[in-house]
Protein backbone atom coordinates (compact mmCIF):
# COMPACT_ATOMS: atom_id res chain seq x y z
CA UNK A 1 0.00 0.00 0.00
CA UNK A 2 1.20 2.94 -0.81
CA UNK A 3 1.30 5.69 1.76
CA UNK A 4 1.73 9.73 1.33
CA UNK A 5 4.82 11.03 1.17
CA UNK A 6 5.60 12.78 4.60
CA UNK A 7 8.02 15.92 4.78
CA UNK A 8 11.38 14.77 4.40
CA UNK A 9 13.71 14.68 8.24
CA UNK A 10 16.03 17.77 9.17
CA UNK A 11 19.68 17.58 7.80
CA UNK A 12 20.91 17.34 10.97
CA UNK A 13 18.92 14.27 12.22
CA UNK A 14 20.92 11.20 11.88
CA UNK A 15 19.55 9.24 9.23
CA UNK A 16 17.48 6.15 10.56
CA UNK A 17 17.67 3.49 7.45
CA UNK A 18 19.54 1.14 7.16
CA UNK A 19 18.62 -1.75 4.03
CA UNK A 20 15.50 -2.37 4.41
CA UNK A 21 13.03 -1.27 2.19
CA UNK A 22 12.83 2.66 2.18
CA UNK A 23 8.63 2.94 2.79
CA UNK A 24 6.72 4.53 0.23
CA UNK A 25 6.19 7.66 1.99
CA UNK A 26 9.59 8.60 2.56
CA UNK A 27 10.98 8.63 -0.82
CA UNK A 28 10.93 11.91 -1.53
CA UNK A 29 14.10 12.05 -3.62
CA UNK A 30 13.80 13.17 -7.58
CA UNK A 31 16.15 11.86 -10.68
CA UNK A 32 17.29 15.32 -10.72
CA UNK A 33 18.71 14.46 -6.96
CA UNK A 34 19.96 11.57 -8.29
CA UNK A 35 21.85 13.40 -11.03
CA UNK A 36 23.43 15.57 -8.33
CA UNK A 37 24.22 13.11 -6.15
CA UNK A 38 26.27 11.01 -8.84
CA UNK A 39 27.59 14.49 -10.55
CA UNK A 40 28.63 16.11 -7.42
CA UNK A 41 30.58 13.33 -6.38
CA UNK A 42 32.68 13.23 -9.51
CA UNK A 43 33.03 16.65 -10.32
CA UNK A 44 35.85 17.31 -7.94
CA UNK A 45 39.97 17.77 -7.89
CA UNK A 46 40.38 13.68 -7.73
CA UNK A 47 38.45 13.58 -11.07
CA UNK A 48 40.58 16.38 -12.46
CA UNK A 49 43.78 13.73 -11.41
CA UNK A 50 42.09 10.79 -13.57
CA UNK A 51 41.85 13.51 -16.69
CA UNK A 52 45.33 14.03 -16.24
CA UNK A 53 46.31 10.44 -16.67
CA UNK A 54 46.40 10.46 -20.44
CA UNK A 55 48.87 13.00 -20.41
CA UNK A 56 50.63 10.88 -18.02
CA UNK A 57 51.01 7.67 -20.49
CA UNK A 58 52.13 10.36 -23.18
CA UNK A 59 49.02 11.09 -25.34
CA UNK A 60 48.64 14.15 -27.34
CA UNK A 61 45.56 16.78 -26.21
CA UNK A 62 43.47 15.58 -28.58
CA UNK A 63 44.36 12.26 -28.57
CA UNK A 64 43.89 12.04 -24.81
CA UNK A 65 40.50 14.39 -25.49
CA UNK A 66 39.12 11.38 -27.63
CA UNK A 67 40.23 8.32 -24.69
CA UNK A 68 38.47 10.56 -22.12
CA UNK A 69 35.40 10.73 -24.42
CA UNK A 70 35.85 6.88 -25.13
CA UNK A 71 36.35 6.07 -21.21
CA UNK A 72 33.39 9.05 -20.03
CA UNK A 73 30.97 7.38 -22.65
CA UNK A 74 31.29 3.86 -22.13
CA UNK A 75 31.44 4.02 -18.73
CA UNK A 76 28.11 6.27 -18.48
CA UNK A 77 26.42 3.52 -20.75
CA UNK A 78 27.53 0.26 -18.70
CA UNK A 79 26.76 2.35 -15.81
CA UNK A 80 23.53 4.06 -16.19
CA UNK A 81 20.94 0.88 -16.01
CA UNK A 82 22.26 0.44 -12.58
CA UNK A 83 20.27 3.29 -11.16
CA UNK A 84 16.81 1.50 -11.72
CA UNK A 85 17.05 -1.21 -8.97
CA UNK A 86 16.55 1.33 -6.34
CA UNK A 87 13.13 2.66 -7.11
CA UNK A 88 11.85 -0.71 -7.88
CA UNK A 89 13.62 -2.13 -4.32
CA UNK A 90 13.66 0.14 -2.28
CA UNK A 91 17.14 -0.80 -1.21
CA UNK A 92 20.70 -0.88 -2.47
CA UNK A 93 22.16 -2.43 -5.24
CA UNK A 94 24.39 -5.11 -3.12
CA UNK A 95 20.89 -6.30 -1.71
CA UNK A 96 19.43 -6.13 -4.79
CA UNK A 97 21.97 -8.44 -6.60
CA UNK A 98 20.22 -11.33 -4.00
CA UNK A 99 18.13 -11.62 -6.76
CA UNK A 100 20.86 -12.99 -9.34
CA UNK A 101 23.79 -14.52 -6.94
CA UNK A 102 21.92 -15.72 -4.45
CA UNK A 103 21.06 -14.90 -0.89
CA UNK A 104 24.69 -15.42 0.55
CA UNK A 105 26.17 -14.38 -3.51
CA UNK A 106 24.95 -10.31 -2.62
CA UNK A 107 28.10 -10.27 -0.21
CA UNK A 108 30.09 -10.07 -3.70
CA UNK A 109 28.47 -6.73 -4.14
CA UNK A 110 29.47 -5.81 -0.67
CA UNK A 111 32.92 -6.61 -1.44
CA UNK A 112 33.36 -4.22 -4.56
CA UNK A 113 31.57 -1.67 -2.98
CA UNK A 114 34.28 -1.90 -0.33
CA UNK A 115 37.26 -1.99 -2.52
CA UNK A 116 35.02 1.52 -5.04
CA UNK A 117 35.16 2.87 -1.44
CA UNK A 118 38.58 2.72 -0.46
CA UNK A 119 39.73 3.39 -3.34
CA UNK A 120 38.04 6.82 -4.49
CA UNK A 121 37.60 7.71 -1.02
CA UNK A 122 41.31 7.73 -0.92
CA UNK A 123 41.63 9.58 -3.79
CA UNK A 124 39.48 12.11 -3.11
CA UNK A 125 41.65 12.59 0.37
CA UNK A 126 45.02 12.44 -1.51
CA UNK A 127 44.29 15.03 -3.95
CA UNK A 128 42.51 17.73 -2.09
CA UNK A 129 45.12 17.61 0.97
CA UNK A 130 47.58 17.46 -1.53
CA UNK A 131 45.93 20.48 -3.36
CA UNK A 132 45.01 22.48 0.07
CA UNK A 133 48.46 22.20 1.63
CA UNK A 134 50.06 23.37 -1.68
CA UNK A 135 47.67 26.17 -1.76
CA UNK A 136 48.12 27.44 1.90
CA UNK A 137 51.67 26.84 1.01
CA UNK A 138 51.47 29.81 -2.27
CA UNK A 139 49.35 31.74 -0.22
CA UNK A 140 50.44 31.71 3.18
CA UNK A 141 53.86 29.96 3.08
CA UNK A 142 52.86 26.90 4.92
CA UNK A 143 56.11 24.48 4.64
CA UNK A 144 54.40 21.00 2.48
CA UNK A 145 56.00 19.04 5.50
CA UNK A 146 54.57 15.51 6.09
CA UNK A 147 53.07 16.90 9.21
CA UNK A 148 50.65 19.08 6.84
CA UNK A 149 50.33 16.79 4.41
CA UNK A 150 49.02 14.21 7.45
CA UNK A 151 46.85 16.88 9.17
CA UNK A 152 45.15 18.30 5.40
CA UNK A 153 44.43 14.46 4.92
CA UNK A 154 43.18 13.74 8.90
CA UNK A 155 40.67 16.63 8.61
CA UNK A 156 39.40 15.94 5.51
CA UNK A 157 38.56 12.23 6.31
CA UNK A 158 36.86 13.01 9.52
CA UNK A 159 34.77 15.85 7.78
CA UNK A 160 33.31 13.11 5.79
CA UNK A 161 32.80 10.76 7.85
CA UNK A 162 30.76 13.22 9.72
CA UNK A 163 28.71 14.27 7.08
CA UNK A 164 28.45 10.48 6.02
CA UNK A 165 27.20 9.81 9.52
CA UNK A 166 24.17 12.38 9.63
CA UNK A 167 23.20 9.69 6.23
CA UNK A 168 21.37 10.98 2.89
CA UNK A 169 19.91 14.22 3.36
CA UNK A 170 23.07 15.69 5.03
CA UNK A 171 25.06 14.43 2.17
CA UNK A 172 22.29 15.68 -0.90
CA UNK A 173 22.77 19.26 0.92
CA UNK A 174 26.62 19.16 0.50
CA UNK A 175 26.47 17.99 -3.06
CA UNK A 176 23.85 20.61 -3.93
CA UNK A 177 26.61 23.15 -3.16
CA UNK A 178 29.48 21.70 -4.62
CA UNK A 179 27.77 20.68 -7.70
CA UNK A 180 27.55 24.45 -8.82
CA UNK A 181 30.24 26.36 -6.52
CA UNK A 182 32.88 23.66 -8.27
CA UNK A 183 31.56 23.73 -11.19
CA UNK A 184 31.92 27.22 -11.25
CA UNK A 185 35.70 27.42 -9.72
CA UNK A 186 36.13 24.74 -12.88
CA UNK A 187 34.83 27.67 -15.23
CA UNK A 188 37.19 30.24 -13.33
CA UNK A 189 39.80 27.70 -13.80
CA UNK A 190 39.11 27.58 -17.79
CA UNK A 191 39.98 31.44 -17.35
CA UNK A 192 43.04 31.24 -15.58
CA UNK A 193 44.65 28.96 -17.95
CA UNK A 194 43.25 29.79 -21.21
CA UNK A 195 46.39 32.12 -22.21
CA UNK A 196 48.93 29.05 -21.52
CA UNK A 197 46.58 26.27 -23.10
CA UNK A 198 47.87 24.77 -26.48
CA UNK A 199 45.64 21.82 -28.03
CA UNK A 200 48.70 21.23 -30.26
CA UNK A 201 50.72 19.08 -27.61
CA UNK A 202 52.31 16.45 -29.84
CA UNK A 203 52.67 14.04 -26.55
CA UNK A 204 54.99 11.03 -27.05
CA UNK A 205 53.52 9.46 -29.51
CA UNK A 206 54.24 11.83 -31.91
CA UNK A 207 55.37 11.36 -35.87
CA UNK A 208 59.01 11.64 -35.14
CA UNK A 209 58.75 8.96 -32.47
CA UNK A 210 60.59 5.99 -32.78
CA UNK A 211 58.56 2.56 -34.04
CA UNK A 212 59.32 1.01 -30.34
CA UNK A 213 57.31 3.83 -28.89
CA UNK A 214 54.71 4.22 -31.56
CA UNK A 215 54.40 0.08 -30.96
CA UNK A 216 53.09 1.23 -27.44
CA UNK A 217 50.39 3.56 -28.48
CA UNK A 218 47.21 1.52 -28.96
CA UNK A 219 47.76 -0.35 -25.16
CA UNK A 220 48.35 3.58 -24.15
CA UNK A 221 44.98 4.80 -25.09
CA UNK A 222 43.02 2.10 -24.18
CA UNK A 223 44.82 1.93 -20.71
CA UNK A 224 43.98 5.44 -20.53
CA UNK A 225 40.36 5.24 -21.60
CA UNK A 226 39.74 2.26 -19.01
CA UNK A 227 41.32 4.69 -16.22
CA UNK A 228 38.83 7.41 -17.17
CA UNK A 229 36.03 4.77 -17.32
CA UNK A 230 36.86 3.71 -13.87
CA UNK A 231 34.94 6.64 -12.72
CA UNK A 232 31.63 6.19 -13.74
CA UNK A 233 31.75 2.20 -13.16
CA UNK A 234 33.30 3.06 -9.72
CA UNK A 235 29.33 4.16 -9.46
CA UNK A 236 27.52 0.68 -9.98
CA UNK A 237 27.97 -0.75 -6.84
CA UNK A 238 26.71 2.77 -5.41
CA UNK A 239 23.57 3.70 -7.26
CA UNK A 240 20.84 1.96 -5.71
CA UNK A 241 21.92 3.53 -2.27
CA UNK A 242 20.40 6.79 -3.46
CA UNK A 243 17.81 5.80 -6.09
CA UNK A 244 16.29 3.58 -3.12
CA UNK A 245 15.18 7.00 -1.97
CA UNK A 246 13.05 7.83 -5.45
CA UNK A 247 9.54 6.90 -5.85
CA UNK A 248 9.10 3.49 -7.54
CA UNK A 249 5.78 4.82 -9.72
CA UNK A 250 8.98 7.48 -11.09
CA UNK A 251 9.46 6.56 -14.97
CA UNK A 252 12.50 3.98 -15.07
CA UNK A 253 13.85 6.31 -18.13
CA UNK A 254 14.36 9.29 -16.33
CA UNK A 255 16.18 7.70 -13.47
CA UNK A 256 18.36 5.83 -15.86
CA UNK A 257 18.65 9.05 -17.42
CA UNK A 258 19.84 11.00 -15.08
CA UNK A 259 22.47 8.66 -13.94
CA UNK A 260 23.79 8.77 -17.47
CA UNK A 261 23.54 12.74 -17.91
CA UNK A 262 25.46 12.68 -14.49
CA UNK A 263 28.34 10.88 -15.46
CA UNK A 264 28.55 12.71 -19.14
CA UNK A 265 28.54 16.02 -17.29
CA UNK A 266 32.17 14.68 -15.51
CA UNK A 267 33.97 15.64 -18.98
CA UNK A 268 33.86 19.04 -17.01
CA UNK A 269 36.40 18.12 -14.70
CA UNK A 270 38.18 15.51 -16.82
CA UNK A 271 38.70 17.84 -19.61
CA UNK A 272 39.75 20.19 -17.22
CA UNK A 273 42.63 17.66 -15.71
CA UNK A 274 43.19 16.82 -19.41
CA UNK A 275 43.86 20.86 -20.34
CA UNK A 276 45.85 21.52 -17.38
CA UNK A 277 47.94 18.15 -17.50
CA UNK A 278 49.21 19.07 -21.04
CA UNK A 279 50.34 22.68 -19.79
CA UNK A 280 52.00 20.97 -17.20
CA UNK A 281 53.95 18.85 -19.66
CA UNK A 282 54.82 21.55 -21.71
CA UNK A 283 55.57 24.53 -19.23
CA UNK A 284 56.99 22.62 -15.98
CA UNK A 285 57.91 18.45 -17.72
CA UNK A 286 59.30 17.41 -14.01
CA UNK A 287 55.96 17.14 -12.77
CA UNK A 288 54.38 14.66 -15.37
CA UNK A 289 57.31 12.74 -15.28
CA UNK A 290 55.94 8.77 -15.52
CA UNK A 291 58.55 7.72 -12.67
CA UNK A 292 57.18 10.29 -10.00
CA UNK A 293 53.94 12.26 -11.45
CA UNK A 294 52.60 15.38 -9.33
CA UNK A 295 49.57 16.54 -10.96
CA UNK A 296 48.86 18.95 -7.79
CA UNK A 297 51.67 19.80 -7.44
CA UNK A 298 52.49 21.07 -11.11
CA UNK A 299 48.83 22.92 -11.48
CA UNK A 300 49.98 24.80 -8.67
CA UNK A 301 53.29 25.98 -10.23
CA UNK A 302 51.67 27.28 -13.34
CA UNK A 303 48.85 28.68 -12.06
CA UNK A 304 48.60 32.62 -11.09
CA UNK A 305 48.69 33.89 -7.97
CA UNK A 306 44.90 34.51 -7.67
CA UNK A 307 43.54 31.22 -8.52
CA UNK A 308 45.51 29.75 -5.64
CA UNK A 309 42.44 30.49 -3.18
CA UNK A 310 39.67 28.87 -5.88
CA UNK A 311 42.27 25.92 -5.70
CA UNK A 312 42.02 25.74 -2.15
CA UNK A 313 38.20 25.92 -2.46
CA UNK A 314 38.11 23.43 -4.93
CA UNK A 315 39.82 21.43 -2.76
CA UNK A 316 37.89 21.59 0.18
CA UNK A 317 34.04 21.29 -1.87
CA UNK A 318 35.88 18.78 -3.83
CA UNK A 319 36.85 16.55 -1.18
CA UNK A 320 33.98 16.38 1.01
CA UNK A 321 32.03 15.66 -2.45
CA UNK A 322 33.91 12.68 -3.43
CA UNK A 323 34.43 11.44 -0.26
CA UNK A 324 31.07 11.24 1.10
CA UNK A 325 29.49 9.45 -1.57
CA UNK A 326 32.31 6.94 -1.70
CA UNK A 327 32.04 6.53 1.99
CA UNK A 328 28.02 6.60 2.63
CA UNK A 329 27.09 3.49 0.73
CA UNK A 330 29.75 1.13 1.90
CA UNK A 331 29.06 1.67 5.71
CA UNK A 332 25.32 1.55 4.71
CA UNK A 333 25.81 -1.89 3.01
CA UNK A 334 28.18 -3.32 5.70
CA UNK A 335 25.65 -2.84 8.48
CA UNK A 336 23.54 -6.06 6.47
CA UNK A 337 26.91 -8.06 6.79
CA UNK A 338 27.56 -7.68 10.56
CA UNK A 339 24.14 -7.19 11.93
CA UNK A 340 25.53 -6.19 15.35
CA UNK A 341 26.93 -3.16 13.52
CA UNK A 342 24.32 -0.16 13.16
CA UNK A 343 24.20 1.93 9.75
CA UNK A 344 26.50 4.54 12.10
CA UNK A 345 28.96 2.14 13.55
CA UNK A 346 29.56 0.22 10.23
CA UNK A 347 30.16 3.63 8.46
CA UNK A 348 32.34 4.83 11.42
CA UNK A 349 34.44 1.58 10.93
CA UNK A 350 34.61 1.55 7.52
CA UNK A 351 35.94 4.76 7.29
CA UNK A 352 38.55 4.36 10.05
CA UNK A 353 40.02 1.67 7.86
CA UNK A 354 39.88 3.45 4.97
CA UNK A 355 42.01 6.43 6.71
CA UNK A 356 44.41 3.81 7.44
CA UNK A 357 44.82 3.11 3.85
CA UNK A 358 44.93 6.50 3.14
CA UNK A 359 48.28 7.19 4.97
CA UNK A 360 50.45 4.16 4.34
CA UNK A 361 49.04 4.32 0.19
CA UNK A 362 50.36 8.41 0.43
CA UNK A 363 53.66 7.33 2.70
CA UNK A 364 54.55 3.85 1.79
CA UNK A 365 53.68 3.42 -1.84
CA UNK A 366 53.84 4.56 -4.82
CA UNK A 367 51.05 6.82 -5.96
CA UNK A 368 50.16 6.77 -9.03
CA UNK A 369 50.49 3.20 -9.44
CA UNK A 370 48.45 2.12 -6.56
CA UNK A 371 45.41 4.49 -8.12
CA UNK A 372 46.11 2.76 -11.68
CA UNK A 373 46.39 -0.44 -9.99
CA UNK A 374 43.12 -0.26 -7.92
CA UNK A 375 41.06 1.60 -10.88
CA UNK A 376 41.75 -1.21 -13.24
CA UNK A 377 40.99 -3.96 -10.59
CA UNK A 378 37.46 -2.15 -9.96
CA UNK A 379 36.78 -1.69 -13.39
CA UNK A 380 37.30 -5.39 -14.52
CA UNK A 381 35.68 -6.73 -11.22
CA UNK A 382 32.69 -4.68 -11.03
CA UNK A 383 31.50 -4.46 -14.64
CA UNK A 384 30.97 -7.81 -14.93
CA UNK A 385 28.72 -8.29 -11.80
CA UNK A 386 26.92 -5.23 -13.56
CA UNK A 387 26.26 -6.90 -16.68
CA UNK A 388 24.77 -10.11 -14.56
CA UNK A 389 22.39 -7.69 -12.62
CA UNK A 390 21.56 -6.17 -15.84
CA UNK A 391 20.71 -8.88 -17.70
CA UNK A 392 19.33 -10.71 -14.67
CA UNK A 393 16.88 -7.12 -14.51
CA UNK A 394 16.16 -7.75 -18.36
CA UNK A 395 15.44 -11.43 -18.00
CA UNK A 396 12.93 -10.95 -14.95
CA UNK A 397 11.11 -7.90 -16.47
CA UNK A 398 12.09 -5.65 -13.59
CA UNK A 399 9.79 -8.01 -10.92
CA UNK A 400 11.42 -8.74 -7.36
CA UNK A 401 10.02 -9.86 -4.36
CA UNK A 402 11.03 -7.15 -1.54
CA UNK A 403 10.61 -10.23 1.00
CA UNK A 404 13.11 -12.63 -0.61
CA UNK A 405 15.68 -9.73 -1.10
CA UNK A 406 16.21 -9.43 2.99
CA UNK A 407 16.57 -13.18 3.88
CA UNK A 408 19.88 -11.99 4.26
CA UNK A 409 19.81 -8.91 6.10
CA UNK A 410 17.59 -10.51 8.77
CA UNK A 411 19.72 -13.88 8.82
CA UNK A 412 16.63 -16.30 7.73
CA UNK A 413 16.96 -18.90 5.07
CA UNK A 414 15.03 -19.94 1.96
CA UNK A 415 12.41 -17.79 0.04
CA UNK A 416 12.81 -17.32 -3.79
CA UNK A 417 16.26 -16.17 -4.39
CA UNK A 418 17.58 -19.12 -1.89
CA UNK A 419 18.77 -21.20 -5.37
CA UNK A 420 21.64 -23.95 -3.46
CA UNK A 421 22.16 -23.19 -0.25
CA UNK A 422 21.83 -19.54 -0.89
CA UNK A 423 23.86 -19.48 -3.95
CA UNK A 424 22.54 -19.09 -7.40
CA UNK A 425 25.75 -20.68 -8.92
CA UNK A 426 24.49 -19.93 -12.61
CA UNK A 427 25.31 -15.65 -11.73
CA UNK A 428 28.19 -16.46 -9.68
CA UNK A 429 29.60 -18.55 -12.02
CA UNK A 430 29.37 -16.01 -14.91
CA UNK A 431 31.14 -13.12 -12.53
CA UNK A 432 34.23 -14.71 -11.63
CA UNK A 433 35.05 -16.45 -14.26
CA UNK A 434 34.39 -13.01 -16.35
CA UNK A 435 36.55 -11.16 -13.82
CA UNK A 436 38.88 -13.65 -13.48
CA UNK A 437 39.95 -13.40 -17.58
CA UNK A 438 39.46 -9.73 -17.35
CA UNK A 439 42.03 -9.65 -15.18
CA UNK A 440 44.16 -12.28 -16.91
CA UNK A 441 43.97 -10.18 -19.85
CA UNK A 442 44.68 -6.42 -18.65
CA UNK A 443 47.07 -4.45 -19.62
CA UNK A 444 48.20 -1.06 -18.70
CA UNK A 445 51.90 -0.24 -19.48
CA UNK A 446 54.05 0.59 -16.72
CA UNK A 447 51.07 0.01 -14.18
CA UNK A 448 49.55 -3.66 -14.32
CA UNK A 449 50.06 -6.15 -17.40
CA UNK A 450 48.41 -9.63 -16.63
CA UNK A 451 49.82 -12.75 -16.86
CA UNK A 452 48.08 -12.94 -20.32
CA UNK A 453 48.35 -9.41 -20.85
CA UNK A 454 51.03 -9.35 -23.96
CA UNK A 455 48.81 -11.71 -26.06
CA UNK A 456 46.63 -8.94 -27.48
CA UNK A 457 49.70 -7.32 -28.90
CA UNK A 458 50.07 -5.75 -26.15
CA UNK A 459 46.58 -4.04 -25.98
CA UNK A 460 44.23 -4.29 -23.14
CA UNK A 461 41.44 -6.26 -23.88
CA UNK A 462 40.34 -7.30 -20.33
CA UNK A 463 37.70 -5.47 -20.07
CA UNK A 464 35.32 -6.15 -23.48
CA UNK A 465 36.36 -9.89 -22.75
CA UNK A 466 35.30 -9.55 -19.42
CA UNK A 467 31.87 -8.10 -21.04
CA UNK A 468 31.57 -10.75 -23.56
CA UNK A 469 32.02 -13.51 -20.89
CA UNK A 470 30.07 -12.32 -18.29
CA UNK A 471 26.95 -11.86 -20.97
CA UNK A 472 27.70 -15.07 -23.03
CA UNK A 473 28.16 -17.00 -20.23
CA UNK A 474 25.25 -16.30 -18.05
CA UNK A 475 22.46 -15.79 -20.70
CA UNK A 476 24.00 -19.55 -21.44
CA UNK A 477 23.24 -21.08 -17.58
CA UNK A 478 19.99 -19.76 -17.85
CA UNK A 479 18.83 -21.93 -20.73
CA UNK A 480 20.68 -24.88 -19.97
CA UNK A 481 20.21 -24.72 -16.34
CA UNK A 482 16.79 -22.38 -15.61
CA UNK A 483 16.20 -20.64 -12.67
CA UNK A 484 13.07 -21.60 -11.06
CA UNK A 485 9.98 -19.95 -12.15
CA UNK A 486 8.85 -18.14 -8.89
CA UNK A 487 12.16 -15.55 -9.31
CA UNK A 488 10.43 -14.50 -12.11
CA UNK A 489 7.12 -13.39 -11.11
CA UNK A 490 3.62 -13.63 -12.12
CA UNK A 491 4.40 -12.87 -16.48
CA UNK A 492 7.30 -15.62 -16.12
CA UNK A 493 11.10 -14.73 -17.79
CA UNK A 494 11.85 -12.99 -20.67
CA UNK A 495 14.53 -14.72 -23.35
CA UNK A 496 15.14 -17.54 -21.10
CA UNK A 497 13.22 -20.80 -19.88
CA UNK A 498 12.09 -21.46 -15.98
CA UNK A 499 11.58 -24.74 -14.30
CA UNK A 500 8.69 -25.33 -12.20
CA UNK A 501 10.20 -26.73 -8.69
CA UNK A 502 9.42 -25.82 -4.98
CA UNK A 503 10.50 -22.75 -3.32
CA UNK A 504 11.63 -23.07 0.05
CA UNK A 505 10.08 -21.32 2.87
CA UNK A 506 11.43 -18.16 4.55
CA UNK A 507 12.31 -19.55 8.00
CA UNK A 508 14.34 -17.86 10.83
CA UNK A 509 13.81 -14.61 12.95
CA UNK A 510 10.48 -12.65 11.43
CA UNK A 511 9.90 -15.19 9.17
CA UNK A 512 6.20 -15.85 7.70
CA UNK A 513 4.30 -19.08 8.53
CA UNK A 514 3.17 -19.27 5.28
CA UNK A 515 5.12 -22.03 2.51
CA UNK A 516 6.24 -20.13 -1.14
CA UNK A 517 5.61 -22.52 -4.36
CA UNK A 518 6.52 -21.66 -7.87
Amino acid sequence: MTGSPTAPPALTEVESHGIERIPDADRTATPFDLFRLAFGGANTFATCVLGAFPILFGLSFWQGLAATLLGVLAGALILCPMAAFGPINGTNNAVSSSAHLGVHGRVVGSFLSLLTAVAFFSLAVWSSGDALVGGANRLLGLPRSTISYAIAYAVFAFLVLAVCIYGFRFMLFVNKIAVMSATLLFVLGAVAFAGDFDPSYAGTFSPTADAATQSLFWPSFIGAALIVLSNPVSFGAFLGDWSRYIPASTPRRRVVGAAFLSQVATLVPFVFGLTTASIIATKAPSYVDPAAPDFVGGLLAIAPQWFFLPVCLLALIGGMSTGTTALYGTGLDFSSVFPRLSRVQATVLIGLLSIVFIFIGRFGLDLVRSISTFATMIVTCTTPWMIVMMLGLFTRRGWYDPEALQVFNRRQRGGRYWFTHGWNWRGMTAWWVAAVAGVLFTNIPGQFVGPLGDLAGGVDIGLPLSIAIAAVLFLTLLFLFPEPRAAYGPDGPRLVRAVDVPVPPITGPGAPATVQMA
